[in-house]
């Protein structure tokens, strides 16, 4: 047994808590598989990276209409993914070999394995190359992240379904891929195995894509991807076999029972915290009712419902929102508190207006209330749509699908959400971002400032200046 001033486990934004700050510490990291976490290995990096070649791969079959003619002669599956993983491999190298090597890492010890709670600051680690170590700590950093959900369908674990995990890791491309699921991961991988000639056929239990966005924007999304795609909706899926001839999924649908052949099958209905994996319950560590370790708003994990005196966690394994950028917010303050002199001094996370993107196509871009969840506020309301097709940069793009949605306090203007679906969503966003996180309403942001024209924050500008015309004449009303 070996004993720690800090144990982190996970190195994804767990690994960044680590600094000058903590060089006269004796610190224990722990991780199981790759280094640097979900992010960099088999989440938002690869595949928006992957996204780039997708978009530049479906460009010929838009062109047409803007009068020049282009073919998509080839696509070389295997330098595709060895150009994203020759990047990302050497980078998850170096992350480990620095910190087991470099000199400013002596007072870090990592240990390449599983980590399993046995008691209050205690954990055994059931090593990669064999031999088990436990190791106690007086600080606990839990950021162990989360795995990709497996749903309890008859034969589906046997048949051996690809995951986020290792899907851009294939050897080839298959001639047809069936996809469960209708979130933000199946509609990205959706959009880069059609582009890149895969006959895509998505599985949605529900009637429609993306159903945890705004109602407008999910509507829209699904009639886009039933333009692409081979969408199934309301497919409740009851077996999978995989043969000599690929993999058969049957479903109920609303006509019955049936059966779809395809040649691979990648599951993406969500992915699971890793509490469970780590025993938790065994340092008297609370879990919520989804499986996720309980923290309150400092991110001191709770016990009994109330704060485990130096043990802290974040990221996937404990927010709802999992999202690297959040789980970037929250080692922020896991470190600073960490830091704190007392407790008058720590710091809460600010989860008021956490954004999302989704890197399909059409891109999204989304934060705050939809307007299902302003109108349940009980406040009054107003609700603009400004369409990239009422923008000069938006004709030129030809876009005819592409909006976006303002949602705002009909007395004040303060903006309570936007929903943004086209081209570059999730950059258009960030104004939008910055000035709900500032407190700036619609009033203040849309004629105090100089909007670059045609550029594409036009579509924001004029959307802002109908929000604030709508505010006008409701207040001469």
């Amino acid at each position: 047994m070996t004993h720690y001033d800090m144990l982190i486990i996970g190195t994804g934004s767990g690994n960044s808590l680590l600094g000058p700050e903590f060089s006269d510490k004796k610190i224990a990291l722990v991780e199981k598989s790759v280094f640097g976490g979900t992010c960099l290995n088999v989440g938002c990096i690869p595949t928006k990276m992957f996204v780039y070649t997708a978009d530049l791969a479906a460009t010929p079959a838009e062109s047409a209409r803007f009068g020049v003619d282009e073919t998509l002669d080839g696509v070389r599956w295997a330098d595709i993914r060895d150009r994203v993983f020759g990047r990302i491999d050497p980078i998850a190298a170096s992350g480990e070999e620095y910190r087991t090597t470099h000199p400013d890492n002596d007072n870090v010890t990592v240990y390449r394995g599983t980590a399993r709670f046995t008691a209050e600051k205690t954990v055994s680690v059931a090593l990669n190359d064999g031999g088990t170590a436990t190791v106690t700590a007086d600080t606990v950093v839990i950021a162990a992240g989360a795995r990709p959900q497996i749903p309890n369908i008859a034969g589906l674990a046997d048949a051996n379904p690809l995951t986020s995990d290792n899907v851009m890791r294939m050897e080839s491309l298959p001639a047809s891929m069936a996809i469960l699921g209708s979130g933000f991961i199946a509609a990205e991988m959706a959009h880069i195995f059609a582009s890149l000639g895969v006959e895509v056929t998505l599985l949605a239990r529900s009637g429609a894509l993306l159903r945890a966005e705004d109602a407008d924007v999910s509507e829209a999304f699904t009639k886009l991807a039933r333009e692409r795609f081979n969408v199934r909706s309301n497919f409740s899926t009851t077996s999978v076999v995989r043969d000599d001839e690929g993999v058969k999924i049957t479903g109920d649908t609303v006509n019955g029972s049936e059966t779809i052949r395809v040649e691979e099958i990648l599951v993406a209905t969500g992915r699971t915290p890793n509490g469970d994996l780590l025993d938790v319950s065994a340092a008297g560590i609370d879990m919520t009712d989804d499986g996720r370790v309980a923290v309150d708003e400092y991110q001191r994990v709770l016990g009994g419902g109330v704060p485990l005196a130096g043990v802290w966690a974040l990221g996937d394994v404990s927010s709802r929102y999992q999202l690297k950028h959040v789980a970037n917010h929250e080692a922020r303050t896991v470190k600073h508190n960490l830091l704190a002199k007392d407790e008058n001094a720590l710091r809460a996370s600010d989860h008021r207006y956490v954004p999302h993107a989704v890197f399909s196509h059409p891109q999204i871009g989304a934060v705050g209330m939809s307007e299902k969840q302003a109108r349940e506020s009980g406040r009054e309301i107003l609700v603009v749509n400004q369409p990239y097709a009422s923008i000069a940069y938006g004709w030129a793009m030809e876009d005819q699908s592409g909006f976006a949605k303002l949602i705002a306090d009909a007395e004040t203007t303060e903006l309570l959400g936007a929903h943004i679906m086209g081209p570059h969503a999730p950059t258009l966003i960030q104004t939008l971002i910055q000035a709900m996180s500032t407190g700036q309403s619609a009033r203040d942001i849309a004629a105090t400032q100089y909007w670059i024209h045609p550029a594409m924050p036009e579509l924001l500008e004029n959307a802002l200046l109908n929000l604030v015309a709508q505010a006008d004449e409701r207040a001469g009303a």
